[in-house]
């Protein structure tokens, strides 16, 4: 049996990272639950800390290889698509709830990059999604 041990230094670290995959997610799950879009405030940061979690646990695994991270992304991206699938509505030729989904994939790649240590990355992800919901949602709307 391996000895347990606890690195409080690497914990206090994967903490901040998760925190930030949070926090940059939440506007987004804020935008999309005052808007009163399917999915809601919550799910959208609880998946950006799941894939900001999921990647912390395969670059830190000791034996972890380029190979291993790219299933464990792509694990990622397949099961969020499949959440983001259940937002999608057609009813009599109208299809609503992509914006939606399309943003719980987006919440996904900012947990993701923040794991990655490309908080640039995950910023820009967070900044353009909440901007193109709040501009353009009115805008759409207004076109159905």
């Amino acid at each position: 049996m391996e000895n347990f041990s606890f690195d409080f230094q690497l914990a206090f670290a994967d903490f901040l990272r998760v925190g930030i995959a949070f926090l940059l997610a939440f506007p987004i799950g804020l935008e999309r639950g005052r808007s009163q879009r399917s999915i809601g405030l919550r799910t959208f940061p609880i998946v950006a800390i799941a894939s900001c979690g999921f990647f912390l646990i395969v670059r830190h695994a000791p034996d972890a290889s380029a190979e291993t991270s790219a299933r464990v992304i792509q694990g990622i991206i397949t099961g969020i698509g499949f959440i983001g699938g259940g937002a999608i509505i057609k009813e009599e030729g109208n299809v609503q709830g992509l914006a939606t989904a399309a943003s719980i994939w987006n919440t996904g790649a900012i947990g993701l990059a923040v794991a990655a240590g490309r908080e640039e990355i995950a910023v820009v992800l967070s900044l353009i999604n909440f901007i193109l919901l709040r501009l353009l949602s009115p805008i759409a709307e207004s076109q159905s």
